[in-house]
């Protein structure tokens, strides 16, 4: 939970109220019930954590430490909006944190692990113990600096989420079908390949599944693109109550769909406006995009 700074090429937004668990909790919450951990300082705002209860999220396991300040984040992306300058990135309140998970929560069944230190996903997943399904995300910081941690949290999760430029670095292979096989190995049964403008993949053993990003006119603000995506991801396998091979692709398309939303507008702007037909409206159009007639050159 943080407050961004944001310069795209379509305007800035200072203290704009974002934070992986922000993005993730409100995307996550239009298809399931939500229950977010995080710390904010006394300056984190009260309408945004109003904004989060009135979407269902229990924010129960949310810390305020009187007197400190959110963590904070200052970025300007470039024309194409796959490059991005990092201006500051200020702790604060999370330097200290350690996440603390109520005890009536210990049997959530599905658990993202937002991307912190490796060390703190395991952390929280030692206090959620009957956790059915537990999806997590990481970043190239942590696979260079914390190996060690990101490797014991690998063999324990059972989905892994992740940009292709990350799995290049983790599995040590340029090519990605070989780099999704060697992350596999490490222990996640199922592994989401993000590739931004391109789409995303749903690996695992003996199979793979490939959806495109959809065609935007207006991509706003990237900023929680990828949490909004692993939001709507896991929302869609709690509303199935499933994770089986088809639960999973279709909660690809929800992520594909939540994402989709997210970015055309700053911060979370979008997300807090966000309803289950919109939802609907995009996967379907997924849909559509990627259906094509059986191959007529075989003979019936």
């Amino acid at each position: 939970m943080a407050l961004d700074t944001i310069e795209t090429p379509f305007g800035r937004r200072d203290d704009a109220v974002g934070g992986a668990g922000t993005y993730a909790g409100l995307a996550a919450s239009i298809l399931a019930p939500v229950r977010l951990v995080g710390v904010v300082g006394d300056d984190f705002p009260r309408a945004a954590m109003d904004d989060l209860a009135s979407r269902g999220v229990d924010l129960a396991g949310v810390e305020t430490i009187p007197g400190g300040k959110s963590f904070r984040w200052g970025g300007v992306y470039r024309f194409d909006m796959n490059t991005r300058d990092t201006l500051f990135t200020e702790l604060n309140v999370f330097a200290d944190f350690n996440p603390q998970i109520p005890a009536d929560w210990r049997e959530t069944p599905f658990v993202f692990l937002a991307n912190i230190q490796p060390q703190l996903q395991l952390s929280v997943l030692d206090q959620v113990a009957g956790a059915l399904f537990v999806v997590a995300d990481t970043m190239n910081f942590w696979i260079e600096g914390e190996r060690e941690a990101l490797d014991a949290l690998l063999a324990r999760i059972d989905l892994l989420v992740i940009n292709d430029a990350e799995l290049r670095q983790l599995s040590g292979e340029h090519n990605l079908a070989l780099g999704a096989r060697k992350v596999l190995a490490m222990g996640p049964r199922f592994l989401v390949v993000k590739k931004g403008e391109y789409g995303a993949a749903l690996v695992w053993e003996g199979g793979h599944f490939t959806l495109p990003a959809l065609p935007l006119p207006d991509v706003v603000d990237p900023t929680g693109a990828g949490d909004s995506f692993a939001g709507g991801l896991i929302g869609m396998l709690a509303w199935l109550d499933d994770t089986g091979e088809d639960a999973l692709r279709a909660a690809l398309a929800a992520g594909t769909a939540t994402a989709s939303l997210c970015v055309q507008d700053f911060g979370v702007e979008a997300l807090k406006r966000l309803t289950t037909a919109e939802v609907c409206d995009r996967y379907e159009a997924l849909r559509a995009m990627t259906l094509f007639p059986p191959c007529p050159l075989i003979e019936s």
